[in-house]
């Protein structure tokens, strides 16, 4: 039989431990590593900030109904994730690049990957709704010479905020997506329309939450860009619109250093547009040495 000597007893100052010790002869380190991790922050947190039992039941709750609005068409975790900051930093430190390089962004829910490919010069803006802006893209390397070849899908709002998967009864299919492939000058041009911002999802528990606390809900306005080319790692990423008054605010933390794009006045009258010029500089495939 075992000593007292031998019985780890429970202190708060320590309570982690317990915790870990328990996983000592674990078959999956990497996993045992992470979940000891995760509750060594819990702990401490709850030591710091010292919440009553009513205030943990309250957490519970939360979290309950968090997992009660998952199901095949909304997945309420992912939201948690995006609006604590967490997708954008699991996609950071994930897709590490060098300083000249395009930054990544995460992908969203709106992305469609059956859109034809178009002819460049193409609008598009399938309904006519929305200031018109011309877009042209230069694909480069990181030497700034032209990447041909290059796989181009772009998609956005439209004029009030919504994509067309959410108003497919409003919208025509495949409106505000284009899919292009860039020529020997790695270039792509196509016509849109002037995105609007548009407010994350706000009806579930987490929305309530940070309505309550006045944060930030509502994304600058931005047009989504997928390029894929051989030879070079994906790019996922967007342009925001330097005009937006909620750059600085975007509660998906999307907005980076040389992802803010002018809207350019062009043209008057019956010809007046806008235009707005990107440049993609792709980040090479990383090389695999042998060991």
């Amino acid at each position: 039989m075992a000593g007292m000597s031998d019985i780890a007893f429970f202190e708060a100052e320590r309570s982690e431990r317990l915790f870990a010790d328990r996983l000592d002869t674990t078959s999956d380190e990497r996993l045992a590593l992470v979940l000891c991790k995760i509750a060594e922050h819990l702990h401490a947190i709850v030591r710091e900030t010292r919440p009553t039992l009513k205030d943990w039941r309250a957490a519970i709750e939360f979290l309950t109904e968090v997992g009660h609005l998952c199901d095949d068409r909304r997945q309420e975790w992912v939201l948690v994730s995006d609006l604590l900051g967490m997708s954008t930093l699991i996609d950071a430190l994930n897709s590490d690049r060098p300083a000249n390089a395009t930054p990544n962004t995460m992908r969203g829910p709106f992305y469609r990957p059956d859109v034809p490919v178009m002819n460049h010069g193409e609008n598009i803006c399938l309904d006519g709704a929305g200031t018109p802006v011309d877009v042209t893209i230069r694909l480069l390397d990181l030497d700034d010479r032209p990447v041909r070849g290059a796989r181009v899908e772009t998609w956005q709002a439209n004029a009030q905020g919504y994509y067309e998967n959410q108003q497919p009864d409003l919208q025509p299919e495949h409106n505000l997506r284009g899919h292009f492939v860039s020529d020997d000058a790695g270039s792509v041009s196509y016509r849109t329309i002037r995105p609007s911002g548009y407010e994350v999802p706000k009806d579930g528990p987490l929305g309530d939450l940070l309505g309550k606390l006045g944060a930030p809900l509502c994304r600058p306005a931005h047009i989504y860009f997928q390029v894929t080319a051989d030879g070079f790692e994906t790019l996922t990423t967007q342009i925001f619109d330097s005009e937006d008054p909620n750059l600085g605010k975007d509660p998906l933390f999307s907005v980076k250093p040389g992802l803010v794009g002018d809207f350019a006045a062009t043209g008057a009258g019956s010809d007046a547009a806008l235009k707005l010029d990107i440049d993609f500089r792709l980040n090479p495939h990383k090389q695999e040495h042998d060991a």
